[in-house]
């Protein structure tokens, strides 16, 4: 193992950070603004030591103890090894610090969709003691260019599919310095720069021997103020939520063949789709199309026994039955948004399946809150998993008793480190962790979900920052003022809607609704646009000018 130490003890018993490049460390919250971390809740996590690179957890260790010729991904037609990726991953780390002079510390931006070359590229980052930051593939080059500049980030990798807002990003961000391209299987072409320099690397590299709490990840999650948060975590993390969600509750077996829909840029398909299987030594199955009939298709043909997904694909899931043989599948992972009792009983009564259902954050990084099978009840998202603790508290932090609705507040062993952001003090209080959900606990201690206590929509399992919805359509010439709030739907649970005051002169009309609709999609990621886009004469406020949404989301509620 490469030990390049070179800053100040960080972490008790002297434990040094192996990264040269502090600037992501520079900008974690002070310790009394972090939560308290418990790894008391397993017994695995008090097992981890304060060395620890997760690469080598989740690859080098499969491989050595006797998985490198198991199946890991699949892809169409093609499959990967356990040993494939490992060889593949060396070489792109080879690529890193040979080609691109990349230190440990450094920030590299991600960007794909699900394919076997992301996972080798972010294994890639971590084995050579970087950091990865994930991004979403619809994200557009305005959206790219903050993430960049906020991440400080120097090298990106890409698919040759996604470059033409990476490339406008990179324009405006003189820090980016090293761009590669890449194909979903490595199959090469005149684009694929990231290969071509693979070819030329030898198959071997000794990972960087990173501490337990040096900095493996950025996650950036939408805040309610509009402006995107980088959530900050360990290589600890990401061991942590591997050894408490799918070990107790999730019960992966080497023999699962998983699959799903969110990104890879979601922790939520982090963990699901990849670092989850990789721990039990089981394959993950990815696709190429999105939406609900691309899943089914993958379960059918593919025999897939497990899968996470968003409810509204389990709600789509439960009326195709008839149409596709899911037989295959054993548990189903509902995130994202709440599962709704209706569609956990109509996807029990159509296959027999109890669906898990999970709440989980960037910011955790993970599930924390769940329940087996056989322990789900519908309607509740469950109890704290093993590993974590729970609460419903009032405005004061006081806990408050079964019945009574309250602030859920969790800790574990994961939490929120905002990068650099006073809003830290928002998400943690006295140690514990508030995800910003209303919650309600009964008597045998399982939570019920009861509503979100900020400006978050969260649609199809997207989370949505209402007022950055509301900054870009106040660029646009026509519209004066305007609100954006989620409103319940029935296929999505809810809907983005923008309630709008034009300006004078303008024709408040279907014409300019669809004019508005395409400008936010050219804007910002195209799932973040307004579905719905009412048209009124005034927004309300307070007697202070403050916009008022839960007024419009009341009167939206009660129409």
């Amino acid at each position: 193992m490469v030990d390049s130490r070179s800053s100040q003890p960080h972490a008790p018993g002297g434990v040094r950070s192996a990264h040269k490049d502090t600037f992501a460390r520079d900008l974690l919250p002070p310790p009394e603004s972090q939560p308290v971390f418990d790894f008391t809740g397993v017994p695995e996590l008090a097992a981890y030591g304060n060395y620890q690179n997760a690469a080598t957890e989740l690859l080098d260790n499969m491989v050595a103890g006797g998985f490198s010729e198991r199946p890991v991904l699949h892809y169409e037609n093609k499959s990967w090894t356990y040993g494939d990726l490992l060889t593949l991953s060396n070489q792109i780390a080879r690529v890193l610090i040979e080609d691109c002079g990349m230190v440990t510390g450094a920030r590299v931006l991600l960007r794909a969709a699900n394919t076997p070359m992301l996972v080798a590229c972010w294994f890639a980052v971590l084995k050579a003691g970087g950091i990865c930051v994930t991004t979403m593939p619809l994200l557009r080059a305005r959206e790219l260019a903050y993430l960049i500049d906020r991440a400080g980030v120097t090298i990106a990798l890409s698919d040759v599919a996604l470059t033409d807002e990476l490339e406008e990003a990179a324009a405006s961000s003189p820090e980016l310095r090293h761009l590669l391209y890449f194909t979903a299987m490595a199959d090469g072409g005149s684009k694929a720069t990231l290969e071509t320099a693979m070819g030329e690397k030898q198959s071997d590299f000794t990972n960087v021997n990173t501490a337990a709490d040096d900095i493996a990840l950025i996650g950036f999650t939408s805040g309610t103020t509009g402006n995107p948060k980088g959530t900050v975590h360990y290589h600890r993390d990401l061991m942590a939520i591997t050894d408490c969600f799918p070990r107790y509750v999730g019960k992966i077996t080497p023999d699962d063949v998983i699959t799903g829909t969110p990104p890879l840029a979601f922790t939520f398909g982090l963990g699901g789709v990849t670092l989850f299987p990789m721990r039990f030594g089981a394959s993950t199955r990815f696709f190429p199309a999105s939406g609900p009939e691309a899943l089914f298709e993958t379960i059918d043909k593919y025999h897939v026994t497990q899968t996470y997904t968003a409810p509204t694909a389990f709600r789509a899931m439960a009326n195709l039955m008839d149409k596709y043989d899911l037989s295959s599948l054993r548990q189903g992972i509902s995130a994202g948004e709440t599962l709704p009792e209706a569609t956990w009983e109509a996807f029990h009564e159509a296959t027999g399946i109890r669906l898990i259902d999970g709440l989980g954050t960037t910011e955790m990084l993970h599930i924390f809150i769940s329940a087996s099978p056989e322990n789900m009840r519908p309607g509740f998202t469950g109890k704290a998993i093993p590993g974590y603790r729970a609460r419903v508290t009032d405005a004061d932090g006081a806990e408050l008793g079964p019945g009574t609705p309250g602030f859920l507040a969790v800790k574990g062993p994961t939490g929120c480190r905002y990068m650099d952001d006073p809003r830290q003090t928002n998400y943690v209080k006295d140690g514990w962790n508030y995800p910003g959900d209303v919650y309600e606990i009964d008597e045998l201690g399982y939570f019920k979900y009861v509503a979100r206590a900020d400006d978050m929509i969260i649609s199809s399992g997207y989370n949505i920052s209402g007022p950055e919805v509301e900054n870009v359509l106040l660029e646009h010439a026509s519209v004066a003022e305007c609100a954006v709030v989620g409103v319940p739907d029935q296929e999505r649970t809810n809907i983005v809607k923008a309630f709008i005051v034009v300006r004078d002169g303008q024709d408040a009309g279907e014409a300019l609704t669809q004019t508005l609709q395409d400008f936010v999609k050219s804007e910002i990621a195209p799932y973040k646009y307004p579905r719905a886009i009412e048209f009124v004469n005034a927004l309300p406020k307070t007697a202070t000018g403050k916009l008022q949404r839960f007024r419009l989301r009341q009167e939206e509620d009660q129409s």
